[in-house]
């Protein structure tokens, strides 16, 4: 994990949601923004909460790992 990205970088971040997500049900589930170098993941409950920040080499061993869950 990566340290957070200032108040001022992150405001510029996409955020988006899988494809996956329960369209019924669209606060269960998580945002991610990409940015050079960096993945970044929030709770779409909480926007302005904390949020994780992962190397990209990290997030590209994550999402199979998950995905086979």
């Amino acid at each position: 994990m990566i340290s957070e990205t200032s108040a001022g970088e992150a405001s510029r971040l996409e955020w988006f949601k899988s494809s996956y997500s329960d369209s019924s049900n669209s606060n269960e589930c998580v945002e991610v923004a990409t940015a050079p170098g960096a993945v970044h993941v929030r709770d779409s409950k909480n926007l302005p909460g904390p949020r994780l920040s992962f190397a990209a080499g990290a997030w590209a061993g994550f999402v199979p790992y998950a995905s086979g869950r």
